[in-house]
């Protein structure tokens, strides 16, 4: 039988650290889970976190603690904890609370970093709340990274809630993440509902519709599966995710040509990265593609 191996993709939060979430290889009989990957770069997270906002203190400080962190984890960590000691007031504690969280979610310690985000957003005063939504998004991550979907959903939700906050994109992202707690919950038609909302307020974000297909993919709504791909695809047509996905949804619909097309250009564009090396095994399980119009006969997978 085909047994493919199970796809594993590092999902990024914050500096690269995020959740992970696996499934097997789905037979044209069962249709089994992929993970909803999300991911950030680093000014995208420094940007949401309001680090140009003139009431919050110690903007520079908290740049110079970051660029550390990338180079000098532990050092960074000291540095930030030495921060930390020179004040018990939790204002002034914001962005040193920012930066632990971001060093402890990069060393896979999500709980303390959930902790760490907890308290920067309760240093920011009410009036100034709207600041306070890209921590509470980081504290949903680090929920979420460190297990607890419920707990993700409840910052996620928070963070949603507060009014004034219009950067569209950074909320499509929250609704993202949002969706993958749903999912982690097994409220799949919820995450349905969230994801629509990414798509509204971020129309062109190639991973809202990797989400979509996936989840669509998950729910054996092939049709939408394969829409949602396609714009992913469009979007994002150098993507090895999306071509990854791509193949999965055509094995499901027994369009193995297609699906082994797909599989070859992940690995043709992403040899040696994670992506790459799930396609090259599903590439090597199939087998040499067929030379002649003769079809083999296929081994049925077990459901």
């Amino acid at each position: 039988m085909i047994d493919l191996p199970a796809p594993l993709y590092a999902v990024e939060m914050a500096q690269e650290a995020q959740l992970m979430q696996v499934g097997p290889f789905p037979s044209t009989r069962q249709v089994s889970p992929l993970p909803i990957p999300r991911r950030r770069k680093q000014d995208d997270v420094e940007a949401e976190a309001g680090m140009q906002r003139p009431d919050l203190p110690d903007q520079d400080r908290l740049t110079t603690c970051i660029a550390k962190a990338a180079r000098d984890p532990q050092g960074a960590l000291a540095d930030a904890q030495a921060w930390l000691g020179e004040s018990s007031d939790a204002g002034r504690n914001v962005r040193a609370n920012q930066c632990l969280g971001l060093i402890l979610s990069n060393n896979g310690e999500f709980g303390a970093a959930e902790e760490a985000f907890s308290k920067a957003v309760s240093g920011i005063p009410a009036p100034q709340e709207v600041a306070a939504v890209p921590l509470m998004a980081m504290a949903g991550n680090a929920a979420l990274a460190g297990g607890k979907p419920q707990a993700a959903l409840e910052w996620f939700d928070r963070a949603l809630a507060v009014k004034g906050y219009a950067d569209n994109a950074a909320l499509g992202a929250i609704q993202a993440d949002r969706s993958r707690a749903l999912v982690a919950l097994g409220r799949q038609a919820e995450a349905g509902g969230a994801l629509d909302e990414v798509h509204r307020l971020a129309p062109e974000d190639p991973e809202g519709w990797l989400l979509s297909a996936t989840l669509a993919r998950r729910l054996d709504d092939l049709p939408r599966a394969q829409r949602d791909i396609e714009i992913a695809a469009k979007y994002a047509p150098r993507d090895p995710r999306v071509g990854l996905e791509a193949g999965v949804i055509a094995m499901l619909d027994g369009r193995e040509a297609a699906a082994r097309k797909s599989w070859e250009s992940v690995v043709a564009a992403d040899k040696d990265g994670e992506a790459g090396k799930v396609a090259t095994g599903y590439l090597e399980q199939l087998g040499s593609a067929p030379t002649s119009g003769a079809t083999p006969p296929k081994e049925q997978p077990t459901p």
